[in-house]
């Protein structure tokens, strides 16, 4: 069985070098430590650390100060609270271009039994939206950690979105990710499948049942939705003439439009996405409400012949 790993406990793990590598680092979180897993870097270096308690909109302006006298914060909470903070961000963070990295977990349905309220679906779209904003989806607990460092390394402001679930590793340790930069997990001919999150495990899957079809569906590994990889997008749709996403949010305003956009002004083909069908999620376990709400790999499956017979 391929070894697990959730993404943020990915994150947790990537603050510990920080932690050690850097000292500008520092965390900050909304009550939440535990959950998010800054609480290794909370024990290591408590004088780094800042709990703002249930007050996400403060935090953000608290890491905006911060990192205007020269430190790196992370603003720590769920991907649905740290939304709270979406004025701050927009005004503290994205217009003062402040160098802020806002690391929310518990993204998507497979936050499972904590409910609607809880299954933040709207966040890559929130994000996206504002200039200056990089926002980065990891595919994994390897990922993860790379794109943690590298958003430390970067200057400017970052969202990160990180899971829940524990989902499989697909990248060694030697895998080089770089913000803005697609990684090509598969070539293909026929149609190519654009994912990121838990979807891209699913969309592998997916192209491996497509290919005893005789369909060869070529996967990108799409983590940065902002600056997304024109390049690659306007390569790919060139190549196989069709497109299908797949990505644990709302079809609005997530992955899908953001491919959509690409295609649109460089490389018009037909895409198919596969996300959440504008509608709210419900309590439910992880497996269970990735099935009724049609992010599967059977979904995306589908998703690739519609694209394929549209060409």
């Amino acid at each position: 069985m391929a070894e697990k790993m959730s993404t943020r406990d990915a994150y947790g793990k990537a603050l510990l070098k920080l932690g050690e590598s850097n000292p500008r680092v520092v965390v900050l979180d909304a009550d939440l430590w535990t959950s998010t897993r800054t609480q290794k870097f909370r024990e290591q270096w408590p004088e780094r650390f800042v709990d703002l308690g249930i007050a996400e909109q403060n935090m953000i302006g608290v890491a905006a100060g911060l990192a205007l006298e020269g430190k790196i914060p992370f603003a720590s909470s769920f991907a649905c609270f740290g939304a709270r903070g979406w004025e701050q961000a927009r005004v503290s963070v994205g217009l003062a271009k402040v160098n802020v990295k806002l690391a929310f977990t518990h993204g998507g349905l497979t936050v499972g039994e904590d409910g609607a309220s809880a299954q933040m679906l709207e966040d890559i779209a929130l994000w996206r939206a504002l200039p200056n904003m990089v926002v980065i989806v990891p595919a994994d607990g390897v990922e993860g950690e790379k794109a943690t460092l590298a958003a430390a390394e970067h200057c400017g402001p970052v969202y990160l979105r990180f899971g829940r679930s524990s989902e499989p590793l697909l990248f060694d340790e030697g895998y080089d990710f770089r913000i803005g930069k697609a990684a090509k997990l598969r070539d293909g001919a026929d149609v190519t499948i654009a994912a990121c999150g838990i979807m891209t495990a699913r969309a592998l899957e997916a192209a491996e049942r497509l290919a005893a079809e005789n369909i060869e569906a070529a996967l990108l590994n799409v983590a940065t939705i902002k600056p997304i990889d024109v390049e690659a997008i306007t390569e790919a749709a060139r190549a196989t003439g069709a497109l299908v996403t797949a990505e644990e949010h709302q079809v609005n305003g997530g992955l899908g439009g953001a491919v959509a956009e690409v295609t649109a002004r460089h490389c018009p083909a037909p895409i198919e996405m596969v996300a959440v069908d504008d509608t709210y999620g419900e309590t439910g376990t992880p497996d269970e409400l990735l099935e009724k709400y049609g992010l599967t790999v059977d979904a995306i499956v589908e998703a690739a012949r519609r694209a394929v017979a549209r060409k």
